[in-house]
């Protein structure tokens, strides 16, 4: 089996140097996306030697996937830094000067462009017409109060009525249309339009929350996810820049790509773990000295482990988890993978050879005038186009040329996964010569999507509370096994990280780090426990 030692220069550190005096725990990682790679870092920054981390891709950062277009550079996965005071992700990149200025505002919920602080959303009906400014912030001030009220579930305490069946889209929907038909100034026909935006408003949030429509959504639970103050940035060079660093200071032989894992076996007696090996890896030369885990790779690789990471997102766990562990989770932590969120929020970049677009317009927002009374956002097969909220231009043209971002979640993402460019490419041409009454508008001359719905190493872009569950199931689902009321297992075996495993800051690239981080330490504090004993070294 292949070795994992490193050398480590580090002796001032008392945990570092017991470290190196006592048997190296063995330490598998599995993932190496940001919360993978920010636990082998801090691990190995703590005298940990013996790590190596499993990545079922050929290549690292996870949900973080820059492209290079041309001389730019284009986010098929995370774009934002969310919020600068105290975010972890903001500071790299402010030391490592990544960063770029994108909005003054304090929170941001999508309602324009965030990557430019200039212009104007243009709001643009399936028949050809722009909705004049002022009728559009007049609704975005409504939309707004109510989204507030939203928050006020979870963060005062407010009972939830049954009317709203305990979702985010039916109480805003059902509010903001109840405001709409009560307003005695507005016409009947502004009224429809209004209540046209309120889907297309909704189809943002479903976007920003990537969840396949804002009903599954839990209302009593979303105001629990926290924003973290402060403007938002985008990374000029790329956000796959914050992967780099922090896997720079991962050995080369630490990291393994294309290696993905059929099965965790864990809480393994040493008869158990023969076994295993026995069976799958008939590489190996020497019998194992027993460890509690043993990790079988699709190759047929075993690796024995002390203690396992696993980082692999909620999609992978929602499919996998049955067949991934042996034996299987307990109940309660599989009941929190199956009522947790995820969907897929895909973009699509088109690129023009010049703008059809109003210098002052950061975005085109598709309102639909035939959904008004819309009760579902869940479109017929061949109709998945009409999921696609808007198009954002991407600013400055010097750096991106001509070129747009559009947005689609849900079912309709993958469905629009299945479909090849050229098919996408012209569906999205005749939408925006549609909306925009500009029938000249020619087929951009390329285009890219992303695909994470339909990646099997992802299955998803980012996780949500879904109606049923709780901070509690994300709780859960982060907490190590074997449970500790079990105090005659080994502790921690099997730990996970991951941005749904982060209570407050979930779905972000934030969350996912800080969660990483949080796995590392408990590693570091179990044996800065032992190496204070002066007892002899526990069994783990």
């Amino acid at each position: 089996m292949q070795s994992c030692e490193i050398s480590s220069d580090s002796t001032d550190d008392p945990l570092s140097s017991a470290l190196h005096r006592q048997r190296q725990p063995r330490i598998v990682v599995i993932g190496a996306g940001l919360a993978g790679l920010v636990t082998t870092k801090t691990l190995l920054e703590s005298g940990f030697t013996n790590v190596t981390v499993l990545e079922a891709s050929d290549r690292i950062g996870g949900r973080v996937q820059s492209i290079q277009h041309g001389k730019t550079t284009l986010e098929l996965g995370a774009t934002w830094i969310h919020g600068a005071n105290g975010n972890p992700i903001y500071h790299l990149a402010e030391d490592n000067g990544l960063l770029e200025h994108t909005t003054e505002e304090e929170r941001s919920v999508g309602r324009i462009s965030l990557y430019t602080k200039n212009g104007v959303a243009h709001y643009q009906t399936n028949n050809g017409r722009r909705i004049p400014k002022d009728l559009v912030e007049e609704f975005s001030d409504l939309y707004n109060e109510v989204y507030e009220l939203t928050q006020e579930f979870f963060q005062n305490g407010k009972p939830v009525g049954a009317e709203s069946q305990n979702s985010v889209g039916i109480f805003t929907r059902d509010v903001v249309r109840k405001k709409i038909m009560l307003d005695p100034y507005d016409s009947e026909s502004t009224k429809k339009l209004k209540l046209s935006m309120l889907q297309q408003y909704l189809k943002v949030e479903s976007c920003e929350s990537s969840s396949p429509s804002m009903d599954e959504v839990s209302l009593s639970e979303f105001g629990e996810w926290t924003e973290i103050p402060g403007a938002h940035h985008v990374i000029p060079a790329g956000f796959i820049k914050i992967v780099e660093i922090l896997a720079q200071d991962i050995p080369s032989r630490v990291l393994r790509l294309s290696k993905p894992v059929r099965r965790i076996h864990w809480n393994c007696s040493s008869h158990d773990t023969e076994e295993i090996v026995d069976q799958v890896d008939h590489n190996q030369d020497q019998r194992p000295s027993h460890s509690p885990v043993c990790v079988e790779c699709e190759d047929g690789e075993c690796l024995l482990a002390d203690h396992v990471i696993v980082t692999a997102s909620l999609g992978v766990l929602k499919k996998a988890h049955e067949t991934l562990f042996s034996p299987g989770l307990p109940l309660d932590k599989a009941q929190a993978i199956q009522k947790l969120g995820i969907s897929t929020t895909d973009k699509i970049f088109l690129e023009f050879a010049e703008p059809f677009w109003s210098p002052e317009c950061n975005s085109i927002q598709f309102v639909w005038e035939d959904e008004a009374q819309l009760e579902s956002q869940a479109y017929p097969e061949e109709l998945w186009y009409r999921k696609i909220c808007s198009f954002d231009v991407l600013y400055p043209p010097e750096r991106y040329g001509h070129m747009l971002s559009g947005w689609i979640c849900g079912e309709e993402a993958l469905r629009m996964e299945r479909c090849d460019d050229e098919t996408v490419a012209e569906i999205c041409t005749e939408l925006l010569r549609q909306f925009t009454g500009n029938q000249n508008i020619p087929k951009p001359r390329r285009i890219l999507r992303s695909s994470w719905g339909s990646n099997p190493y992802i299955r998803g872009s980012y996780s949500f509370t879904r109606v049923g569950s709780s901070g509690r199931d994300v709780e859960k689902l982060a907490e190590p096994l074997p449970y500790i009321k079990n105090t005659k297992a080994p502790p921690l075996q099997v730990l996970f990280a991951g941005e749904a495993t982060h209570r407050k800051y979930y779905s972000t690239t934030h969350g996912a780090l800080l969660s990483g981080q949080r796995e590392a330490n408990r590693l570091i504090e179990l044996y800065q426990y032992s190496f204070g004993e002066e007892t002899t070294k526990p069994n783990i």
